[in-house]
């Protein structure tokens, strides 16, 4: 495994001349366009979770080549290469390496798939684009809404393929359920809703440490201030610190979050307002994220996404990871589009919509084909997508951090004049009093405010404006800095 050497990187990009717009063809690093016929060469860094999905992925994939296996941690590199040379047979040979810089200066790789830590997500997509590699970023895109910004206004700049991880978008019968939902077949779309609602346990606590020698864990903090080691950050549980992941909402949940947004009005980009609350309850442990969380949020054109995290296990769990849809005259769908409810009734039947627009191929023969072909907009979930699905938890997200601690009972939620937020906040608090045991009145709810946010500038306004315009931007250690969106 090669390691890391600091040198310095992408000399001038900075100072390049913009590529092609978006709908011009894509050339690869010397200049040339990608043909099906041509074998493309991709580094995937992040090897431990997700990585192995992205190396079945692609390793199936004619005429590509997995030149460089990334991550700061020997071990990984080295299971890693074992596989992929097992699945390949000597056609080709992967080189192990720690830092992703040295994949990105190797002028014969085409693109870069990213399953790093949610932290390290949109700076490796920036420089991607500035290196004019493609790349396929797991879910979430961004781990703030700056970020993401930045990243998005560098896929414009430089015109590459940026396909997100949300493999829902590559589903025909999703596409083709949202077709539907916006041509009117049921009326006019209320209130679109996700849930993430899978068992998940206590991570107890890990005193600081010296990391392991295996491990380098100044690439592994990259652009987070994190400090000192523990082992609860490596190799999982960091989703559950704010300082590196998301929380469920922006884990499992972005999934969903897209799913809810995607059923919008397509002129819908961010919302205006939000609110979230929940709590980590009964884990006593040291994660930071809610393991408990309900939150709403209003677009300008009056449509709403409302948002369900439940992970704490209890008897009887219900297992929620799916989608439904409300709209204004009492109908709904519910099972992931699969069951239409009509308007009073209690039971519904199941439909069949015709499948929608999707590039063929799933998530990882997509994105290949896109980059084949040249067309940043040939994805199935391209930056932009990424990039408002991702605000949208993150903004969900800060309204709970800036929250105060409240009594846990039915009067934590406080959703003005919006019935709706108060019946569904009130299933999921009945399901944590008397399925879960949360006790009522001795344990706490953390209520955030609402957050006016304006979708033009990516800003708060009013009340609350300047703490939660804080929470927009993380800092970033020296050497990883995400670069400025003036400049990208």
């Amino acid at each position: 495994m090669r390691k890391h050497n600091r040198r310095s990187f992408l000399k001038g990009a900075l100072g390049a001349t913009a590529a092609s717009a978006l709908s011009a063809p894509l050339a690869d690093a010397a200049g040339t366009i990608v043909g099906s016929n041509e074998r493309f060469r991709m580094a995937i860094a992040g090897l431990k979770g997700r990585g192995g999905a992205h190396i079945g992925g692609f390793a199936g994939i004619s005429n590509l080549e997995i030149a460089y296996l990334v991550d700061p941690d020997e071990n990984q590199v080295n299971r890693r290469i074992k596989e992929v040379n097992g699945r390949v047979k000597g056609r080709y040979k992967p080189e192990g390496i720690a830092d992703i810089r040295d994949a990105l200066e190797d002028k014969t790789v085409d693109a870069i798939s990213v399953a790093t830590p949610n932290h390290w997500h949109s700076l490796m997509t920036i420089w991607a684009a500035q290196a004019k590699k493609h790349c396929y970023v797991e879910k979430p895109a961004s781990h703030d809404v700056y970020e993401g910004r930045v990243a998005m206004e560098a896929w414009k700049k430089y015109g590459v393929v940026i396909q997100h991880g949300t493999q829902r978008r590559s589903d025909a019968r999703y596409a083709g359920v949202h077709e539907a939902i916006k041509a009117g077949k049921w009326g006019k779309l209320k209130i679109a809703y996700g849930y993430c609602c899978k068992p998940r346990g206590g991570i107890g606590f890990k005193k600081p440490s010296d990391p392991p020698s295996n491990l380098d864990w100044d690439l592994w903090q990259g652009p987070a201030k994190v400090g000192e080691y523990h082992g609860n950050y490596v190799h999982y549980n960091w989703h559950w610190f704010w300082n590196t992941g998301n929380g469920d909402l922006n884990n499992q949940g972005t999934h969903q979050l897209d799913v809810a947004r995607w059923a919008l009005d397509d002129d819908q980009t961010h919302p205006i307002r939000v609110i979230g609350l929940g709590g980590r309850f009964q884990w006593n442990d040291q994660g930071e994220t809610p393991n408990t969380m309900f939150a709403a949020a209003e677009y300008p054109n009056g449509q709403w996404v409302f948002f369900n995290v439940r992970n704490v296990n209890y008897k009887g769990y219900q297992h929620q990871v799916l989608n439904e849809y409300y709209f204004e005259d009492g109908g709904r769908l519910v099972q992931d589009g699969h069951v239409y409810i009509p308007p009073g009734k209690t039971k519904g039947e199941r439909i069949k919509v015709k499948p929608g627009k999707v590039t063929p191929g799933g998530n990882w023969k997509s994105f290949i084909t896109a980059c084949r072909e040249g067309d940043p907009m040939l994805v199935n979930g391209n930056m932009a997508e990424a990039h408002y699905g991702c605000v949208l938890g993150h903004l969900m997200n800060n309204s709970y951090r800036l929250g105060k601690e409240v009594p846990f009972n039915a009067k934590a939620g406080k959703f003005g004049d919006n019935k709706d937020a108060y019946e569904h906040f009130m299933k999921l608090h009945s399901i944590m009093k008397d399925g879960v045991g949360v006790p009522e009145d001795k344990a706490k709810y953390t209520v955030g405010p609402w957050l006016k946010f304006d979708p033009k500038t990516e800003r708060h306004i009013g009340d609350h404006a300047e703490a939660a315009n804080k929470l927009l931007r993380d800092p970033n250690r020296k050497g990883f800095e995400i670069p400025d969106v003036s400049v990208v």
